[in-house]
């Protein structure tokens, strides 16, 4: 029971720190609990070890590369799961549930694999069961929050708005608790996954009312969240807001909006040391080189395009595709447009083909079954590389490919569900077509 103890402190204080010593240390403690428990694997004091240590494991592997410690985290929370009686202790089994339904969440996050988030899911909505709110009205905060995050990411894989709405009303629910006074690093962790979603929702929108909600989450999260106190969700905040105000910023015009979001990602990148952090940084480092690229499309010169494929290509060496590969491709397919940016500036079409080059290579990842939203984004850039490259050269080829490309990427991008991104896509197929027509091409097969 001291060693189980003594692992629980350990690793409140790892995950405060962006050093991995306190959580290698609490993951060595526990196993010595164990060891302690001997052949009794029955007991609770041997289930909470289990549990414990998967929550340790499953702390460094959200920092590592792979899911190797992911993997070993499921194992160990499993394990005490199956020593868990529902009827005879239907708190601690709800305890459980929700801890293995947020590694289930991250394994599914980092391979992209749909089944792992369909569980997760389903082990929240377990959990949740056994959390009635008059009873345990924090643990039900809890588990809403974490229900969610698992309807976010399957909504995010699955291109579903009504997943993503599920998940905005899940997050609502778990704030209609005091968290703020009674659990505040909760209620900024709530805050900050509100914000996630309502920024992915105004994405695809017209308007921008849904993407200020998601700055007013990220601002009221940062109230809270302190970058002496709590270093990495701090700078996962920052990294968020910034990603709010880039889109706002491209949306409108007011570069000062991306100037924000630049500092911000700064910010987040002295918050996750690369050598210790290193999925982290090169998030972190994705979204600065998008943001730089957006800025240098609003103002004169190369340098923030430069900057942009700089930081882009500093990306994509930690996010290596044998590794993360959904975030390789993202990463790839950015570089793409921070190439096509530079290319049209200095007029060099070399970089219009590397750019095309580099929507192709994200493709091979970013397959329609896979991430739907993804490669309908992935096709349209493909599309605006193509007919810039067939404006320039002789005959409708490429411009032809275009329009299958524009054609591809409306088939996901229905005027219902992403009205913002139709609309885009449609004024580039209309102008391709356009194009094609003037050429003696006729119209391009569907």
């Amino acid at each position: 029971m001291a060693l189980n103890a003594l692992g629980m402190a350990l690793s409140e204080l790892g995950c405060r720190e962006s050093e991995p010593q306190r959580l290698n240390e609490a993951i060595e403690v526990y196993q010595a609990a164990l060891d302690a428990c001997g052949e009794d694997h029955a007991s609770a004091i041997w289930a909470s070890a289990q549990n414990n240590l998967g929550n340790a494991l499953q702390e460094l592997g959200a920092r590592e590369t792979g899911t190797e410690r992911l993997s070993e985290a499921l194992a160990a929370k499993r394990a005490a799961l199956g020593v868990t009686d529902r009827e005879r202790e239907p708190l601690y089994w709800a305890t459980a549930q929700n801890n293995l339904g947020n590694t289930l969440l991250l394994l599914g996050q980092r391979t992209g694999e749909a089944h792992w988030l369909e569980q997760a899911v389903a082990a929240h909505r377990a959990a949740l069961a056994e959390r009635p709110r008059l009873r345990v009205p924090l643990d039900w905060a809890t588990s809403q929050s974490n229900l969610g995050n698992a309807l976010f990411s399957q909504g995010e894989t699955e291109c579903s708005p009504d997943l993503l709405e599920n998940a905005v009303s899940a997050y609502s629910a778990a704030l209609e608790e005091d968290l703020r006074n009674t659990a505040p690093l909760q209620w900024a962790s709530t805050q900050n996954n509100l914000g996630l979603t309502l920024m992915v929702l105004g994405q695809r929108e017209t308007d921008v009312a849904r993407l200020e909600a998601a700055v007013a989450a990220f601002r009221a999260a940062l109230e809270v969240l302190d970058r002496d106190g709590t270093p990495i969700a701090w700078a996962e905040t920052r990294e968020n807001l910034g990603n709010a105000l880039q889109v706002i910023g491209s949306r409108t015009g007011e570069t000062h909006l991306l100037e924000e979001a630049i500092a911000a990602y700064r910010d987040a990148l002295q918050g996750f040391p690369q050598g210790r952090l290193p999925l982290k940084w090169a998030s972190a480092q994705h979204h600065l080189g998008n943001a730089l690229r957006v800025l240098g499309e609003h103002k004169l010169g190369t340098a923030d395009l430069e900057d942009a494929v700089a930081a882009l290509h500093a990306a994509r060496e930690e996010r290596r595709r044998e590794v993360v590969p959904i975030e390789w491709a993202r990463t790839q397919d950015h570089l793409g447009l921070a190439l096509f940016a530079l290319g049209i500036r200095t007029e060099d079409m070399r970089l219009v083909e590397e750019a095309a080059a580099a929507y192709a290579a994200a493709a091979l990842e970013l397959t329609r079954e896979r991430a739907p939203l993804d490669w309908a984004l992935t096709r349209n850039n493909l599309g605006v590389a193509l007919q810039t490259l067939g404006s320039q050269s002789n005959g409708t080829g490429r411009l032809q490919e275009a329009a299958k490309a524009y054609r591809d990427a409306l088939e996901v991008f229905t005027a219902e569900d992403a009205p913002f991104y139709r609309d885009v896509i449609q004024s580039n197929l209309a102008a391709t077509l356009a194009l094609i027509e003037a050429r003696g091409g006729g119209t391009a097969p569907p």
